[in-house]
């Protein structure tokens, strides 16, 4: 409906005696209902109720936010038309235009408002809200400023811009408005703060105070301000029932659509001299009045409390008569970049250096490379040194590569941006390569400034293996852009921090200098070095641990790196907190945080909860299996102990002795003899991380497979080290080479890898190799040189005393009667393995159990019943190889 008709009405009910709705305006600034036939401009206030889905399927759910839900009775009683648009306004003011639309069967005296929409009015569902026609012209807004968080500085405002109309196009918009957008997948909230109309009218968000701007999108409040008013719209605001006193024109108090306002938008209603003259007040001295009131607001504008900004606000801060303005094609955006709330800024978590534990040296390694560049870049420009353009930090997941580049944005006090590697990955063709460019740019502009690219193998990875063409323009464009700078007046103010877990993956041409010149590795933490961690991470929670059993929680932490310790804590924090409550079930939350505090007890369960990052994939349970559960064999228990506990608990002895520690066992001999049992046993008492493969496993049918599966199991060691690598049935994953008769050589290929990775190039460190095998015949000579296998144990069949002992350990948990002679058992298991020993004694208890179900202890005649039925498996021709064996081959139990 036009202004022109609106006039044309309110003229004809004036003619007929009705008052002029200048005369009786309604709090909010809108028309009072009016028994007139035209004058039903208020639908009056509804009730909030939630939009109703899928009631009509011909409206697109994308037009369903911009859309209110209204009875039919409702939209008749209120001369409201189909798809037109109407003013909300809640009870505190806020204000949104969206557009009607009837529902069949909806309630009367109800709205339906979606999600969004009750956000932006600021209601809920129950609330009441007042829903009036637009009823004054709908122009076009020929600029728009619009708030921009620092979230967003680094959108393109351009594309941003064109994005926003064209989703936008014909959405009526007032000061304060949230607008919400999708861009490139990104979600954007902005904020209308000043709008012009095509008519030169201007309706403009003023700042309360000099910390609004700290606020930004956060204050709502509007305020209309008139600039060059056009002669038309200042001729259809003349009311012509009235005869304004011409001294009224030359008022200094700008006319703001025929009213006052204040910076709330508090809008003073019209106050003009009825027929009767009741006002009491001529129009010269009400205009007096509004002018001193309007600069006494001026003047002390600080001085206005919040309640009663809240209770003008109330009031509403535009008329559904007043002109209204919808963005098109051609309107003009303007943005401002709104500093986000200090408030929020101090609760944000900083990352300092001081909360970096165990990377001390990285740390001094990156202050020297990245900030001498950015913040004394004459020295090196006085040298002629070329500043470094790039590092790259790589190491395993979770030792702290992210954190370090947090820590040297928030130290060096630089601008940064962020750019997680698939996030700027578009599908539209040249747009990913368009965004680094826009990122770069950005940062040359606010020099200095570091980019920080995390994952940066998923951004360029190796061009030679990749059949995605796109993939190949992003690492050309990221190799452009970094040579290009320093070349565009950043004077080399401009450093690019790249992390990835894995350098392998990445492109040889990144890696070059003049590129990433620096790369420095984030390793798995040491003892040392998780000391230091756990104390930076317990320095501000409440516990109970002393120096030294930090000391022993950090040795026994193997393998742990930083993200897997402030897990630990957490999970410590946790048992403790519940080891409180459950003494005290009804303690108030008050005293709860007093009485918490964790001890070494905690983070011990939770180490048993919280295993290392880089195990979890091959992370198996170690049966609970200790020295003293394998009978005899000392000197092989003492051996295996000076290979794999010595070094870690004794390090300085081997280093005073200038030796090194032997970096593989092999345990040889007949079947059952607690080869592997002995594995176990080391796995659990030593309290390495312990990897356990058997032979065949590591085995594929596909070219290449099986190596890349040995290179896996040594990768996944060294990242969890120490550690100990258990190869169990190693004649089936190392037989002697050429003795394989498969067409591919994979044995072949296989040993060749495990060779190198035992004693190649690079140095396997703080890796132990255990295996075992009764075959030792049949593996290659070289991997039974020293240097790979130092110590190669002949485990015999047990003798006198060891069968002893392996009988003391089985009685032990079984109802052994009194006429039992150990001594004649003994005896009588000579050339028994121990596998075999402990199958006599199980065999005895079933002889029992068959002559009498409830039969309480095991008799003699039961073992010799058993002893004739469990006979040595281990003929005399194999005993005789092992002996043989070990004479012809010179391999002693060393």
């Amino acid at each position: 409906m036009s202004s022109k008709k609106n006039r044309k009405r309110l003229n004809r009910s004036a003619d007929n005696g009705s008052p002029s709705p200048s005369a009786s305006p309604s709090p909010g600034g809108a028309l009072a209902p009016s028994a007139g036939p035209g004058i039903a401009a208020a639908a009056g206030t509804l009730t909030v109720i939630n939009f109703l889905e899928k009631v009509d399927d011909k409206v697109p759910k994308k037009f369903q936010n911009s859309l209110v839900q209204l009875g039919l009775s409702t939209m008749k009683s209120a001369n409201t038309c189909i798809g037109r648009p109407v003013l909300l306004t809640s009870l505190h003011g806020k204000q949104e235009v969206y557009t009607a639309w009837p529902v069949s069967g909806f309630p009367g005296g109800k709205v339906g408002l979606s999600d969004i929409a009750q956000k932006n009015v600021g209601v809920r569902v129950g609330d009441t809200i007042r829903v009036q026609p637009l009823l004054g012209a709908v122009l076009q807004a020929e600029e728009m400023d619009v708030a921009l968080s620092d979230k967003n500085v680094e959108i393109n405002e351009e594309q941003l811009a064109g994005c926003l109309l064209r989703k936008l196009d014909g959405k009526i918009v007032l000061p304060g408005n949230f607008l919400y957008i999708t861009f490139y997948g990104r979600p954007c909230k902005l904020q209308v703060l000043r709008v012009k109309g095509a008519d030169g009218m201007i309706l403009r968000r003023l700042q309360h105070d000099p910390d609004s701007g700290a606020r930004g999108v956060a204050s709502e409040q509007s305020s209309i301000e008139a600039s060059t008013l056009d002669m038309s719209l200042q001729l259809s605001q003349l009311d012509l029932a009235e005869h304004h006193d011409p001294t009224s024109s030359s008022t200094p108090c700008k006319p703001v659509d025929g009213r006052m306002t204040d910076r709330a938008g508090d809008i003073l209603p019209d106050v003009t001299q009825s027929p009767g003259g009741s006002s009491g007040l001529g129009l010269e001295e009400v205009t007096s009045l509004k002018c001193s009131f309007a600069s006494a607001r001026e003047g002390n504008e600080h001085l206005i409390s919040e309640e009663r900004l809240l209770e003008s606000a109330s009031m509403g801060a535009k008329r559904n008569t007043d002109t209204f303005y919808f963005i098109s094609s051609t309107t003009r955006v303007n943005f401002t970049k709104m500093r986000t709330n200090s408030k929020e800024q101090d609760n944000q978590f900083k990352v300092t250096y001081d909360m970096i534990g165990g990377l001390k040296s990285q740390l001094i390694a990156i202050r020297e490379i990245i900030e001498l560049p950015l913040k004394q870049p004459e020295v090196f420009k006085s040298y002629g040194i070329p500043a470094p353009r790039g590092v790259l930090l790589y190491g395993p997941p979770g030792t702290g590569k992210t954190m370090i580049a947090k820590a040297v944005a928030n130290e060096v006090g630089a601008y940064v941006s962020v750019i997680n590697g698939p996030e700027i990955i578009s599908k539209f063709y040249g747009e990913t390569e368009a965004k680094l460019r826009q990122i770069f740019a950005e940062a040359t502009l606010r020099h200095p400034s570091i980019i920080f690219i995390d994952e940066l193998d998923a951004l360029c990875p190796k061009r030679e293996g990749s059949h995605n063409e796109m993939e190949k323009r992003i690492v050309a464009s990221l190799l452009t852009l970094m040579d290009g700078i320093g070349s565009e007046g950043s004077e080399g103010r401009v450093l690019v921090l790249g992390a990835t877990n894995r350098p392998q993956a990445l492109d040889a041409a990144l890696r070059r200098p003049g590129r990433f010149d620096k790369e420095i590795e984030i390793g798995v933490p040491n003892a040392q070095d998780r000391l230091d961690i756990l104390q930076k991470l317990l320095l501000r929670v409440p516990h109970l641990l002393t120096e030294a059993e930090l000391l022993q929680l950090a040795n026994s932490a193997h393998g742990y790196v930083g993200a897997d310790l402030k897990a630990l804590c957490n999970e410590a924090g946790l048992y403790a907190l519940q080891r409180v409550l459950k003494k005290q079930p009804t303690l108030p939350d008050s005293k709860v945080s007093g009485l918490v505090k964790i001890t070494l007890s905690d983070f011990l369960q939770g180490m048993s909860a919280i295993r290392p990052s880089a195990m979890r994939e091959v992370a198996i349970d170690v049966p609970n299996v200790s020295w003293s559960d394998i009978g005899g064999m000392e000197n092989i228990k003492l051996k295996l102990k000076q290979a794999v506990e010595w070094p870690l608990k004794h390090p300085e002895s081997f280093i005073r002795m200038g030796i090194q520690p032997p970096k593989g066992v092999l345990l040889y001999g007949p079947p059952g003899c607690s080869k592997t049992m002995i594995a176990k046993a080391l796995a659990n008492e030593s309290g390495l991380n312990f990897l356990a493969i058997k032979g065949p496993e590591l085995m594929n049918k596909y070219v290449g497979e099986s190596e890349r599966a040995v290179r896996e199991v040594f990768r996944k060691a060294r990242a969890v080290a120490p550690s100990v690598i258990f190869f169990d049935e190693l004649d089936a994953l190392a037989v002697q080479r050429g003795s394989s008769s498969d067409a591919g050589n994979v044995a072949d290929r296989v040993l060749a890898q495990l060779l190198t990775e035992m004693d190649g190039i690079e140095q396997l460190k703080d890796v132990t190799i255990l295996a075992a095998t009764n075959r030792p015949d049949r593996i290659d000579k070289a991997l039974m040189r020293p240097g790979r296998i130092d110590r190669i144990i002949y485990v015999p069949l047990p003798d006198a005393a060891t069968r002893r002992e392996i009988f003391n350990l089985q009685f032990h948990s079984m109802p052994i009667s009194e006429d039992v002679d150990m001594d004649e058992l003994v005896l009588q298991t000579d050339t028994y393995s121990g596998a075999e020993i402990i199958a006599v004694c199980r065999e005895a208890a079933l002889q029992a159990l068959e002559e009498d179900i409830h039969a309480s202890s095991i008799v003699r005649r039961h073992f010799s019943r058993a002893l004739s039925t469990v006979t040595p498996r281990i003929p005399e021709s194999l005993r005789r190889f092992y002996d043989d064996y070990q004479e012809n081959s010179g391999l002693h139990t060393l």
